[in-house]
This record gives structure tokens, sequence and C-alpha cells, in this order.
């Protein structure tokens, strides 16, 4: 309503109940207008716009802002989108719903891009250990979805967690045998060392039961 009808008068003393209460429900409809559309409007985009308690000059204000600033936005995210690479601060559905908002946001400013593609530049983005979905991507024709390749990886990751204690466990087990093993060897050497006799260097007794060390 706010934003189709002009602001009534303000009604006074003299005002009939039906011009009071046309004021009021424009009133609560020009307030709940200024709150949606700022509500809507990211973080970063909304200390730049000037602010006004009118809808309609605030509207005005976001057309003037896009009109002036939306190829360096647009820019911006572009490089931003093009050097995103999926790191272990996060979980890879938030990644890639990063990856599928700023592509949103490149809509807006008229800078489209096919699901196919977006699909290529969140997959060349992810690191090595998703390397057979890259292959699996490049190899079969069929095209994947967003919500597709976000399944995979969300699954794919959910795997790589549980086999990674078992992994870990599995190193630590061989080198204790290998440890183990290694000791046993140095026991028996050292052993052998030892029963070589020190005066006539043969094996098999010792020095004191040596019948040449007797005579």
């Amino acid at each position: 309503m706010a934003l189709r009808v002009e602001e009534p008068l303000i009604f006074t003393k003299s005002s009939t109940p039906a011009a009071k209460a046309n004021y009021e429900r424009w009133e609560r409809s020009h307030r709940l207008s200024l709150m949606l559309i700022k509500a809507h409007i990211s973080q970063n985009i909304r200390g730049s716009i000037p602010n006004s308690n009118k809808v309609k000059a605030y509207m005005k204000a976001i057309d003037e802002q896009f009109i002036s600033s939306d190829k360096p936005l647009a820019n911006t995210l572009m490089k931003r989108l093009s050097s995103m690479t999926f790191d272990k601060s996060r979980i890879a559905r938030e990644h890639i719903m990063e990856m599928r908002d700023i592509a949103a946001k490149l809509k807006f400013f008229e800078v489209d891009m096919s699901e196919p593609f977006l699909v290529h530049f969140i997959l060349n983005s992810l690191p090595a250990k998703y390397g057979l979905y890259k292959i699996s991507y490049n190899t079969h024709k069929d095209k994947w979805s967003i919500n597709k390749l976000l399944t995979m990886c969300v699954q794919e990751e959910e795997k790589l967690k549980h086999e990674t204690p078992e992994s870990v466990n599995l190193a630590t087990h061989n080198k204790r045998n290998a440890k183990k093993k290694k000791s046993v060897h140095i026991k028996k050497k050292g052993t052998f060392d030892k029963d070589v006799c020190r005066f006539c260097n043969k094996k098999r007794h010792w020095k004191k039961d040596c019948l040449k060390y007797k005579k």
C-alpha cells in the first residue's frame, strides 16, 4: 500500500474516523515495507546507502547507489568467486552455498552464470580428496545440478571423517609392530655376540669354559 498510495494527510482531532483509519493502515504498511527492504539488503551494501525513514526515498537511494557502483561491485564478486578455494575452516555445505549465493548476486548485476558453469567453478575450488568427482564430471556427459553436487560432497565429507580415525589407528599399529620387530632383532643380535669366546673367538661357549684357555 505504501508503495502504491501517496502518504495521506496526518489526521487531526477534526479528522473523521475513516480518515484516521486510512492513515493508520498506510503508516503500518509504510513501516513494514521499509523494514522488509532493509532486511533483504546485505549488511555490507546497506552501510553505503543513505538512511531514510521514507520508503520511496530509500528505494531511490538504492537505485542511485547501484547505478554508480554496480560494475565495480560485480567485478569484486567475480574476482571473489574465481579465487575461492575450500579449506578446513568450514564444511563443504557452507563453501558450496556461499559460491551459489555469490552467483545469485552476480545475476542481479546482469552477470548471468549457467548452472553447469557454476558446478565447474565449484569443482575446481575443491581439494584433491574430491578428485574422483572431478574425473567423473569431466568424463560423463550428464550435467550435475548444484543440489546434486552439494549432496555428493556432503556425503563424501562424512565418509572421509569416518575413515580418518581408522587410518590413523592402522598407521600407529604398524609403527608399533615395526618397533617391536626391531627391538627383538637387536636383542637376538646382542645375545649372539655374547655367546662367542673372547679367548679363541669361537662360538657356542664362553671364555671360562674354553679348553684352550684352561690349558
